[in-house]
This record gives C-alpha cells, structure tokens and sequence, in this order.
C-alpha cells in the first residue's frame, strides 16, 4: 500500500505538511492548522512542490538560509488507500496512529491557485 506522512514543520511559522505517495512522489500541502481528526473541520491545505520518496522518514533541522529552515519532526505516519480521485478532488482512508478512516483533499481555487480544502468525512 502506499504511504502517508505529516510533518510537524517549525519554521518561519509552525504548520503541517501532509504528504501522499503518488506516482513514486510525495505530493505535497502545507496546512497552517493542525490536520483534523474529528469529522467536518475543515482545514486550508496549500499545494507545494512534490518531494522524494525518502522524505517521508525525514526528522531533523533545516539549516538557516536554505527553504522551509526549521525543525521538522514527523507527527503521524501510516499507509493510505485512494477511494476516488480525479485533477480536483481526492478521497482516501489513512491508516496512520492519529489520523484515521475517511478523509477528503478538494481543490478551492476560490482561496488561491494552489489551495485545496483538507477534511475528515462524516460517517454514514
């Protein structure tokens, strides 16, 4: 199964960044707010650059000077399956130790071009 990982990242602002393989990537979103574990909360997920595979087991400091310096530290972690997908929307089951069941990523292009809404579906 392919995996996820989000990482604590304390750089010029705190925020999240929550990652999924796909295609042998780590696409990416920066999250100002901590991921949701309750249904329905939504959060602002901004789309960044993919990142390597290895990435995913990354805990360490980002030296000043160079992008996203910083301390990085892995919050939740696990393997994923995709439910549905398409160029706009993408829904998914995590199986991580904090992030668990349903979640949905949704392009919002009302908030930016690379924004998307990030949030755990409600069970029926």
């Amino acid at each position: 199964m392919p995996i996820f990982v989000v990482h604590e990242h304390h750089a010029q602002r705190l925020h999240w960044d929550f990652r999924l393989e796909i295609e042998n990537v780590l696409k990416s979103w920066a999250l100002p707010k901590k991921p949701p574990r309750k249904a329905e909360i939504k959060r602002l997920a901004i789309q960044v650059e993919d990142h390597e595979l290895d990435y995913a087991s990354f805990e360490g400091e980002i030296g000043e000077g160079e992008y996203g310096a910083g301390m990085v530290k892995i919050w939740d972690e696990g393997e994923y399956k995709m439910l549905d997908y398409d160029n706009n929307y993408f829904k998914f089951e995590l199986y991580g130790l904090l992030l668990k069941k349903t979640y949905v990523l949704y392009k919002y292009p009302q908030a930016g071009e690379n924004a998307w809404l990030f949030f755990k579906t409600k069970v029926l």
